[in-house]
């Protein structure tokens, strides 16, 4: 129950114990995550034998990315059992449920192994969760979209990395979207052109922009 309970432990909750080292769920969620992508990419391809690598890789991201991990995370209720400081709980630290549904795909794959924790991702994560055919089908190009209506507005878009998180070999990249220099939205992706087109997809609902 260990890897379980420190799989649901954020870096901002206790303090190590005399000269004990602060055990939190960094770790496990670094390893989750490699798991997860794995898992996600032997699902597609093998689900989709004719599409190419960019169709895979835009699907795998649509699933992965920061926003869908915090989705489910909160689906399931990983949000009423992760333990992080009150007290210093920010919007720096949005990503709290999705970081520990990442990090519980790590202890489970340390207890239960590779094949079991694929079970779990598939039934448990993927298949209650999305709809492929849909996200399939509603694949576009938002940030054409959203170019196009401020075009029409006579207002000025922009689209700006704002962070780069590395984890491995990968690195996941946050865009922020402006519209006349306001913030409307941010997205994440595993390119700059992923994380653009994710806030373009969010800045046309903040926008009711059908």
């Amino acid at each position: 129950m260990r890897l379980y309970h420190l799989a649901l432990t954020h870096t901002s909750y206790g303090k190590p114990q005399s000269n004990e080292r602060h055990q939190t769920n960094e770790r496990l969620e670094f390893l989750g995550d490699s798991i997860l992508g794995a898992v996600i990419a032997d699902f597609l391809y093998k689900k989709f034998p004719y599409k190419d690598e960019g169709f895979l890789t835009e699907i795998r991201s649509r699933i992965v990315n920061r926003e869908s991990l915090n989705h489910i995370a909160l689906r399931i209720g990983i949000n009423t059992l992760v333990k992080v400081d009150q007290a210093s709980h920010s919007a720096r630290y949005k990503s709290i449920n999705g970081n520990a549904l990442e990090a519980l795909v790590g202890a489970i794959y340390l207890d239960k192994g590779y094949k079991q924790t694929k079970l779990f991702i598939l039934e448990k994560l993927i298949k209650p969760h999305f709809d492929l055919n849909e996200l399939v089908s509603t694949t576009k190009n938002f940030k054409s979209k959203l170019i196009e209506w401020a075009q029409s507005q006579n207002k000025v878009v922009r689209f700006d990395i704002i962070n780069q998180k590395q984890s491995g070999s990968t690195t996941e990249f946050t865009s922020e979207v402006t519209i006349d220099g306001q913030a409307i939205a941010v997205g994440t992706g595993y390119s700059k052109k992923k994380a653009e087109q994710a806030a373009a997809e969010k800045g046309l609902l903040v926008l009711q922009i059908p």
